[in-house]
């Protein structure tokens, strides 16, 4: 590869073209160099809005973008450094996601999923070989070079890779995505290659079933299973799954790290070397059905608990921490394609190490609504947008009002007709429209002439609001619900809620929501069978 061109100004060498994404201090646009005619990708950083550190950040994905090459690695071909603006010139990948290609093929089999991971085990064999390790191998980062069948799987986004010596292993901040991480970062030991490997086998098993490996609501259950390495293969899905496909996501789940399979090592597996005889070639329509489902749930890009999180969006998002110092833990989904990063390794009171990173963004300290009665209270909301802030959580109280009072005239108002929502008793499948939410509010005058009767109270805790924009907006909270039962007997149930909303013609509509299981009941708190018990 020649160095990568020397100029003064981006414009010099390249036009810009259409707008292909965009993250919170970046822009990604198509672009055409100017004496080729080639087209290219450039992730456009506004260098303003960045930190010292974050621009560290930004200095070292370049650094390790520009010495790998390889066909299975999007590659860096130009960093340019402007007064506001740096630029990177990237490949043009068009071929979409890689599971999104799987979805849309007609013919899809075990030897298919090998081949795929195969050319990810290239890419990471070459960045380990190298010395890099990227930390963040998840379905989002797969790409397709074109929509030509057979196309090349690309590795992309090393805004969380790092640099190590050898086969260095040491604690490097807690990074990744939760359903993708290894045990040895939750549980913040030194770590180093193996974690992408760990990753790679629960990529692996996706591609074979549609599922992940490690799943629960609970995101400390997640976190428990992946560290004890408690997965299983099913039946009957897997049944059909050959033993040495098996084998291979066995060694790279592997809860040791030092006896977990190398990238090359992986690559020279016989499921790998010799597919056509040992993978199957039976196409796996079951796998194709739960893979759409799977990416449905991925691609809601943040809708589902990430308000909750404490993320950093290209590299250069800074963690969220609660203002009072005590960062509690969060529920996420293993589901959740938000990466985590957080290597400001911090000292508590006791002079001991804290790397916990998982917080809750606590932009409003101390906001409560209490419904039905209306009333809420907020101290101290002086951040920027804390007036639009307000504005969510007071079309939030005026959305669950109108649940609890059965009004479901007055909850379409506020709701966008094509709402998405995952609900407990949807089973774990994406619901659309307001179907569903008819028929519980149906149901729902019976919870409310119980609640009059015997005394039903709502109340909304720790609502965190996140602003996505102008025009876009999500809260997070937690719901109590509180009663007494035909014995007399006081109860209560605990859900968590998020909201996502979206201003069209200056009026705020409720586009998705998500909402856990009760805590402390089998019933949802919603269904009149939790308050007639």
């Amino acid at each position: 590869m020649a160095a990568p061109l020397v100029c003064t100004r981006f414009s010099d060498n390249y036009e810009l073209k259409e707008e292909l994404g965009k993250g919170a201090f970046s822009v990604v646009r198509k672009c055409i160099q100017k004496h080729t005619g080639l087209e290219f990708a450039a992730k456009i950083i506004n260098t303003k809005k960045l930190s010292a550190r974050d621009f560290q950040k930004l200095e070292r994905e370049a650094r390790i973008c520009r010495k790998l090459q390889h066909p299975n690695i999007v590659r860096l071909h130009d960093s340019i450094q402007e007064e506001l603006f740096h630029y990177l010139v990237f490949d043009l990948v068009t071929g979409g996601e890689l599971f999104e290609d799987i979805v849309a093929r007609e013919f899809y089999s075990e030897a298919d999923a090998s081949h795929c991971i195969q050319q990810i085990l290239e890419s990471v064999n070459h960045c380990h070989t190298n010395g890099v390790v990227h930390r963040d191998l998840k379905p989002e980062n797969l790409l397709l070079a074109s929509k030509v069948k057979g196309a090349a799987v690309k590795l992309a986004d090393f805004g969380l890779a790092i640099e190590v010596q050898g086969e260095q292993q040491a604690w490097f901040g807690f990074a990744g995505t939760p359903g993708y991480l290894s045990p040895e970062v939750l549980k913040k030991e030194p770590y180093g290659k193996p974690v992408d490997i760990w990753a790679c086998g629960v990529i692996l098993y996706i591609l074979l079933v549609g599922y992940p490996p490690f799943w629960d609501e609970d995101q400390h259950r997640l976190y428990a299973q992946i560290k004890a390495g408690a997965y299983d293969y099913p039946s009957p899905e897997w049944d059909t799954v050959t033993p040495d496909a098996k084998n291979l996501i066995n060694q790279m789940l592997t809860v040791n790290p030092a006896k977990r399979v190398t990238a090359d090592a992986a690559l020279k597996h016989p499921w790998i070397c010799y597919r056509e005889k040992v993978a199957s070639a039976v196409h796996r329509q079951e796998t194709v059905d739960c893979l759409k489902k799977f990416n449905a749930r991925r691609k809601l890009k943040g809708a589902i608990l990430t308000t909750m999180l404490a993320t950093r969006n290209f590299s250069s998002r800074s963690i969220a921490t609660n203002k009072k110092g005590e960062g509690s833990q969060v529920k996420e989904s293993t589901e959740s394609n938000t990466t985590l990063e957080d290597d400001d390794v911090r000292e508590d009171k006791k002079g001991t190490v804290d790397r916990s990173s998982t917080v809750i963004a606590k932009d409003a300290e101390d906001v409560r609504i209490v419904c039905p009665n209306k009333t809420f209270s907020q101290h101290s909301t002086n951040s920027c947008g804390s007036a639009r802030k307000q504005e969510i959580v007071k079309i939030t109280e005026q959305l669950i009002e109108s649940i609890n009072n059965a009004d479901f005239e007055g909850y379409t108002k506020i709701c966008d007709p094509h709402m998405t929502a995952f609900e407990p008793e949807a089973l774990g499948n994406l619901l659309e429209g307001m179907e569903f939410h008819k028929f519980y509010f149906d149901h729902e005058s019976v919870l409310t002439v119980l609640g009059k009767n015997r005394g039903i109270n709502t109340t909304v805790l720790n609502p965190t609001v996140h602003l996505l924009g102008d025009d876009a907006a999500c809260i997070a909270y937690i719901i109590l619900v509180q009663y007494i039962d035909k014995q007399g007997v006081p109860r209560s149930h605990q859900y968590e809620e998020t909201r996502v909303w979206h201003r069209r013609d200056n009026k705020w509509q409720n586009v998705h929501s998500h909402r856990s299981a009760s805590v402390a009941s089998t019933s949802s708190a919603f269904s009149p069978s939790a308050i007639s018990k």
